[in-house]
């Protein structure tokens, strides 16, 4: 089989979903534990391959909220956003939207003007310096119950807070003991704003936590729904509405919410005819990054250059972005997969 990496290497991509905090890597994480000496959180980079290694979800989530513990100061804010930039812009990502967990922040007491400045200066100078387009979804931490949601709403929709690159409204944590429906109120509330409903489904539950999703909150788009190939009747309503799933396999082996790559639900659902999208989640905490993830889903549903392509296009259709923004990226990655030598 050809050796699709140098391909994936410099294929234009989009990616929709990918965690803020859980994006920084080793070097980051390390930075900012030495800042903070009272962390729990190794300040060697080679040590954290080791903290990163989970046993389950909820152990995902303990460290997870350890990491984000870390990010104390509008200092660290934009210094995590910025790197996590160059990051994407290392592996050719044109565009992403970027799930950041405000509440996790201001509750840790910085200040919420502070944290919208800091986030928003490093995404400008990020796509300025490197060419990567940032935007936002805000999303809630589902295990901080509904004081979280109405927090998040609030920063999400409150004129003259709102940062102006926030695109989307997010839930995400554990999904166990953590009922989609109650949080009606404040994804209306953020839709009702014009912002555009991610939440997380289906992940760790069954599929029905995915229709609560669609038919509670709206939902647009489904942050991995891996569960959703156990209901033949969803999948044929998401590929009728073109609801994108966010798909993270390499991070669904990790958390244990799938048991192997090879029983990966990822061909059921494009057999199904689903718009899938292939991500990277928590890239660092998972030993991945967005270029691996293809060079996973290339072996898992057998696709060559042309597959490929048409993969990272499906995350543009999927996007936020304005129209001329896609058409933009997508006429990146046809140029460069017509003009690629190896076929």
């Amino acid at each position: 089989m050809t050796d699709l990496h140098p391909f994936i290497a410099g294929l234009p991509k989009a990616e929709l979903h990918v965690h803020h905090v859980g994006s920084a890597s080793p070097r980051i994480v390390a930075e900012l534990a030495a800042r903070h000496p009272d962390s729990k959180v190794p300040t060697d980079p080679e040590a954290l391959a080791d903290y990163f290694t989970f046993t389950d979800f909820a152990h995902f989530i303990d460290v997870y909220l350890s990491v984000v513990d870390l990010v104390r100061t509008p200092e660290d804010v934009r210094l995590l956003t910025f790197e996590v930039a160059r990051d994407m812009a290392r592996q050719n990502i044109r565009y992403a939207e970027l799930t950041i967990t405000p509440y996790s922040s201001t509750r840790r007491g910085i200040d919420e003007n502070a944290f919208m400045e800091a986030i928003e200066d490093a995404r400008k100078a990020a796509e300025a310096e490197f060419g990567t387009v940032l935007r936002w979804c805000f999303d809630i931490p589902g295990e901080a119950g509904l004081e979280s949601a109405e927090e998040t709403a609030r920063l999400a929709t409150t004129e003259g807070l709102r940062p102006e690159g926030l695109v989307s409204f997010g839930l995400g944590g554990p999904e166990i003991g953590v009922p989609r429906p109650q949080f009606k109120p404040y994804f209306d509330r953020a839709r009702a704003a014009g912002l555009r409903s991610v939440p997380h489904a289906g992940e760790t539950t069954g599929p029905e936590t995915v229709w609560d999703a669609i038919r509670d909150l709206g939902a647009e788009r489904i942050g991995h729904g891996t569960s959703s190939v156990r209901d033949p009747e969803l999948l044929a309503y998401l590929a009728e509405h073109r609801i994108a799933l966010e798909v993270c396999p390499t991070s669904n082996i990790a958390t244990r919410a799938v048991a192997t790559l090879d029983e990966h639900p990822i061909r059921k659902m494009v057999d199904a005819g689903v718009l899938v999208t292939v991500n990277s989640d928590d890239p660092p905490m998972f030993g991945t990054d967005l270029n691996n993830e293809y060079a996973v889903a290339a072996r898992l549903l057998d696709l060559d250059e042309r597959g490929l392509a048409a993969l990272a296009k499906n995350a543009v259709e999927a996007s936020f972005l304005d129209e001329a923004g896609k058409a933009r990226i997508a006429a990146e990655i046809d140029a460069y997969t017509d003009a690629w030598p190896a076929r």
